[in-house]
């Protein structure tokens, strides 16, 4: 492992994140991952890594890395205008930085959470198969002011590279959201699973990566809100006793008791990661064929991308790559 980031401001949150851990909900451990997982899995993708490999998730803006050595990286999601040491640096492909340089995050322009991967790996405590971080489960921390970041060493670098534009995710201000009914859509009323169906909600400030918070028009239950605790997966869509959703997310905890009305698919949860609180969503209803169907052309469609990346030249050509 080798020194490779010396972090210089944090920014609002900025977390190590790989693409979760999984089969352990039982012991009410929860996923965890990256929020938005297929701009982390394109960002490893151009700097050579394993889908699954560790990078970091960027929230909102502010953050600001010493770059320790020559390194190659990649910026997906969420444009918050990155740049180094004043040039503004393009993302959705590959760059490499040059040792001595600065690397900041300046301002969000589009979406909400950025992913950065470097060739090789953030480097970070493996626990239960995943380095992901989740502060309220105690299993890491985000990154503070003076960290040193760690990267694997590589035996074999990968050239420039960059996405098409037409497979660059456009991060809409409002959103449809597709999603399964149930488990719970018996405990609502006839007009209650109508209004979620048909009525726009805003996301409120009061959202993280446990769960965001929805205010809108009341969704009205038949008798009560409450049940006996049961499973919650990323996704679900709890109502409490105040009929405002509460859509739970990839920190989500692992049982509830409030009733779920749905549960979001996999795909669009990448969309709502990069939803800002004030942005609207709307729900719209699919079969579990359908669900199925949209997460096959989701996977093609990250296939067809290993096919079609297009080699570029880096941002600093007089800069001599040092693995």
């Amino acid at each position: 492992m080798t020194d490779t980031f010396r972090v210089k401001t944090p920014g609002v949150l900025t977390t190590i994140q790989d693409l979760g851990r999984t089969g352990y909900g039982q012991y009410g451990i929860p996923v965890s991952g990256a929020m938005d997982r297929f701009s982390l899995r394109i960002a490893n993708l151009l700097v050579g890594n394993p889908p699954e490999a560790a990078g970091l998730e960027i929230t909102l803006y502010g953050l600001k890395l010493e770059i320790l050595r020559s390194v190659r990286v990649a910026i997906t999601g969420a444009d918050m205008g990155p740049v180094v040491d004043g040039s503004p640096l393009p993302m959705w492909q590959t760059v490499v930085l040059p040792a001595g340089s600065t690397l900041v995050f300046k301002q969000i322009r589009r979406g909400a959470r950025a992913y950065l991967a470097v060739e090789g790996g953030i480097d970070a405590p493996c626990c239960l198969g995943s380095r992901s971080i989740h502060q309220k489960a105690l299993l890491g921390r985000p990154i503070g002011k003076g960290d040193i970041l760690r990267t694997a060493s590589v035996s074999m670098q990968t050239g420039s590279r960059r996405l098409p534009e037409s497979y660059i995710p456009e991060f809409p201000k409002e959103l449809c959201i597709r999603v399964i009914m149930g488990p719970q859509d018996d405990y609502f009323t006839r007009e209650g699973i109508d209004t979620f169906l048909s009525e726009p909600y805003t996301i409120t400030p009061d959202s993280d990566r446990q769960g965001y918070r929805l205010k809108g028009p009341i969704i009205t239950h038949r008798s009560g809100a409450d049940i006996i605790s049961d499973a919650i997966l990323p996704g679900s869509v709890q109502v409490p006793g105040n009929g405002q959703p509460i859509i739970m997310m990839v920190d989500a905890q692992t049982t509830g008791g409030y009733t779920k009305i749905a549960c979001v698919i996999g795909p669009d949860i990448d969309l709502l990661a990069q939803l800002l609180p004030g942005r609207k969503v709307r729900f719209q209803k699919v079969s579990v064929q359908q669900a199925h169907e949209i997460l096959r052309q989701r996977e093609a469609c990250v296939e067809a991308i290993t096919h079609s990346l297009i080699p570029c030249e880096s941002v600093f050509p007089a800069t001599p790559f040092q693995p």
